[in-house]
């Protein structure tokens, strides 16, 4: 792996940042791979962030949006966007703009679709509303969200 140098890491940094939206701690442990000191690399990501190609309050409105789309759970949406290192506030504001409606209708989807794959009389018995629990829990979602979807969808399964 070649080393680069803060001028090619600057715009190697700039180019990747204007193809797809970055983190900080991602760009930052790009760097550290190919070499970059920690000085060399805070001074490249205060230019980057000055030329509005690094801006951490984007990427979580982004991958917020992203991640709810692709019927994410809060819980598991905050995990990663603490593994990415983005501040809590941040993060917390970015989770603002999920819509509570779409977000127990996401999850109800999610649930008919995995209901529909497991049989049946799913929703109908205990052991199923169980493994339908489970997986809503293991996408990251809330209790009280999941306990609401999975009694709907037995609702909807009883008439």
């Amino acid at each position: 792996m070649k080393i680069w140098t803060p001028d090619e890491a600057y715009s190697r940094m700039a180019d990747a940042c204007s193809r797809a939206e970055y983190c900080a701690s991602e760009l930052r442990e790009r760097m550290r791979r190919h070499g970059v000191g920690s000085a060399d690399a805070d001074a490249i990501l205060r230019r980057l962030t000055e030329a509005r190609f690094v801006d951490d309050n984007r990427y979580a409105r982004a991958f917020v949006r992203q991640k709810a789309a692709a019927r994410w759970g809060r819980r598991k949406i905050a995990a990663a966007l603490a593994a990415k290192r983005i501040d809590r506030g941040v993060a917390a504001e970015a989770m603002e703009q999920i819509s509570p409606d779409d977000y127990a209708a996401g999850l109800l989807a999610l649930l008919q679709a995995k209901a529909r794959a497991l049989g049946p009389d799913t929703a109908a018995t205990y052991e199923g509303r169980t493994r339908l629990f489970r997986f809503a829990a293991s996408r990251g979602f809330e209790i009280e969200a999941i306990t609401a979807a999975v009694r709907r969808l037995k609702e909807q399964t009883l008439k």
